[in-house]
């Protein structure tokens, strides 16, 4: 399971290996300059084999006052491959080791390929976790039902996303540029306040083609009256603050 950008040749397959690895030597840090510059704090769905593999993504990553969200160890993993005897174990890990490294445990989790099973929910409650950043079944953050308590759904852009778009559909930059501003532009006419989704990698939108177009729609969205460019530890906290932001 992997994006490539030419269908998969025999192993080793170099070229979409290299076009993957542009993301953790170039493109992320491309991506951490463009948002600050923005104002954006961006959330980091993080698969901790970075830690050993890339490091310096994550100092870039602190610097940018980003929020590290818990994705896993690889993508190459997955929860139902794992079996719901293990799930438990693997999701406390990854909080583990992401507060081991950062000092703090992450509040929110998203999966690796954005797969569950029918004790996922359980799991992460179990865990600790205490928001999802893996579904948009609204507008509004919604709060599931795990077994075991609550746990907030934020929304997550499945379709505002470059890898289901630019890499799935074949989308080119400047019209997933056009769909930020479209997201933004209705959603601005809502009268009550919602979650905006813009799902990137930094191996997809950190290439400089696809930067420029995509960070120049996030500059107009970010400048937008009634815009809050929020982190997903600060939705959640808004929502306990005032609970009619979030529906059941």
């Amino acid at each position: 399971m992997t994006e490539d950008i030419l269908p998969r040749g025999a192993p080793p397959d170099l070229v979409n290996a290299a076009w993957r690895d542009y993301g953790n030597r170039v493109g992320a840090f491309r991506l951490f300059d463009r948002l600050a510059g923005i104002g954006i704090r961006p959330a980091v769905l993080l698969n901790t084999n970075l830690y050993e593999e890339a490091p310096e993504v994550l100092t870039a990553a602190r610097a940018a006052g980003s929020e590290i969200v818990a994705h896993g160890r690889t993508n190459s993993d997955s929860l139902p491959a794992i079996g719901s005897g293990a799930e438990a174990d693997y999701v406390a890990e990854v909080r583990t080791r992401i507060e081991a490294e950062e000092g703090a445990p992450p509040g929110g989790w998203s999966s690796p390929w954005l797969a569950h099973t029918p004790s996922s929910l359980a799991s992460l409650a179990g865990a600790g976790y205490r928001y999802l950043l893996d579904l948009r079944l609204d507008d509004q953050p919604v709060w599931l039902r795990t077994g075991t308590g609550r746990m907030l759904a934020i929304p997550y852009a499945a379709e505002l996303n470059d890898s289901t778009s630019m890499i799935g559909r074949q989308m080119n930059a400047r019209s997933f540029a056009a769909m930020i501003r479209d997201e933004a532009a209705e959603l601005l006419g809502a009268s009550h306040p919602v979650v905006m989704s813009v799902v990137l990698h930094s191996f997809i939108s950190g290439q400089p083609w696809r930067m420029r177009p995509v960070a120049e729609a996030l500059a107009e969205v970010a400048a937008m009256d009634g815009v809050w460019c929020a982190t997903p530890a600060e939705i959640f906290d808004a929502v306990l603050a005032k609970p009619t932001l979030a529906v059941g």
